[in-house]
């Protein structure tokens, strides 16, 4: 039997997530030496700050049926999958040899690219009634940091 997840899983996620994307921007700021880049990233922590919780919110704001799980899992072993996931793929603590402030822009891209294909995977296994919809609101959040990285890497 596949495994079937719900909105309140994925929000768990999605705040760890935002934790991690937090500790790598604060993390790079201290890589940095120019000081507008420091505050770009110190900046972006706090963005990812704001996101965990705006989906901490969202969360509370799941009705019954979309917090219900229909799937056995009393060590709650899917939950665990995912958190597992979340800290090893997305905003991992990898082994960065460039340290220059492109590099790291570069590797947030891709971080933030991780995220939403993490999100778009798992909208596949979260059924209409346990809340597929209200993964495209983690996913818009997450777009506009692309957006706003891309930008600031063309510049």
């Amino acid at each position: 039997m596949p495994n079937e997840f719900n909105a309140n899983d994925i929000f768990e996620i999605a705040v760890k997530i935002e934790q991690n994307g937090a500790k790598f921007y604060r993390n790079a700021a201290e890589q940095v030496e120019e000081e507008k880049h420091k505050k770009f990233l110190l900046e972006l922590a706090l963005m990812e700050d704001d996101h965990e919780v705006i989906f901490a919110n969202m969360q509370k704001e799941l009705k019954d049926e979309e917090i219900f799980s229909t799937a056995f899992d009393p060590d709650d072993e899917n939950i665990l999958y995912l958190k597992a996931l979340a800290d090893t793929r997305v905003f991992s603590e990898k082994k960065q040899i460039d340290k220059s402030f492109k590099s790291i822009l570069s590797a947030a891209i891709q971080a933030e690219k991780d995220s939403i294909a993490f999100y778009l995977g798992m909208k596949e296994l979260v059924s209409a009634k346990l809340g597929q919809s209200k993964i495209d609101n983690i996913i818009k959040e997450e777009m506009s940091h692309i957006k706003l990285l891309a930008g600031k890497l063309t510049e």
